[in-house]
């Protein structure tokens, strides 16, 4: 019975192998934190604007396709231009440093990453905020540490669940996911 498995053997979500971006800060239960450990509370107002403008133009692309399918698909493709170099500006001013980059077990449920010696124990909780390629989604996160496993002197592999986070952002991981999963099988059958 599923039920009866240990917690280290169940899983609810599909786990990928993958390099991301990995940003990470301790929590103290005991201090009261500001509402963005990261300090970018001005950039949520900017991301929330442009979502809503990417389910405007969505809406209304539906609408235009019907009445005009040429001049519905040009836009579709200038959106999708802006999109790429929206991403490539992101990249280019990334402010992850190439130690911030690391590779990462990942799941909706999840996440297993490295940290120097020390830095975490079982029951330890963290603030994430992740950096997905090659989109450049940033969801955020906080975990709990449910366990460690000691690595080569340099770091520690951290076995963290998500304790809080957004469906929104749990939707992109999600989605992450999937891709990559896509992307493994399409190279897989030299597609």
């Amino acid at each position: 019975m599923p039920g009866d498995l240990p917690s280290s053997e169940r899983r609810d979500f599909f786990r990928i192998e993958d390099r991301i971006g990995v940003e990470y800060r301790p929590l103290d239960p005991a201090i009261h934190l500001p509402t963005d450990p990261f300090g970018n509370d001005h950039v949520d107002d900017l991301r929330t604007e442009l979502k809503r403008f990417d389910l405007d133009i969505r809406n209304q692309l539906a609408v235009l396709a019907e009445r005009d399918r040429l001049t519905a698909s040009l836009i579709k493709s200038i959106n999708g231009k802006l999109d790429t170099l929206a991403r490539i500006m992101a990249f280019e001013q990334n402010p992850l440093q190439p130690q911030d980059w690391q590779s990462v077990t990942l799941s909706e449920g999840g996440i297993s990453f490295s940290v120097p010696p020390g830095e975490a124990a079982p029951g330890d909780s963290f603030a994430l905020r992740l950096t997905l390629p090659p989109e450049l989604f940033r969801p955020r996160a906080t975990v709990r540490v449910l366990g460690i496993t000691p690595g080569d002197g340099s770091s520690d592999r951290v076995h963290a669940e998500f304790t809080g986070i957004q469906e929104a952002d749990r939707q992109q991981i999600a989605k992450h996911v999937m891709r990559w999963q896509i992307r493994q099988r399409q190279g897989a059958d030299g597609t």
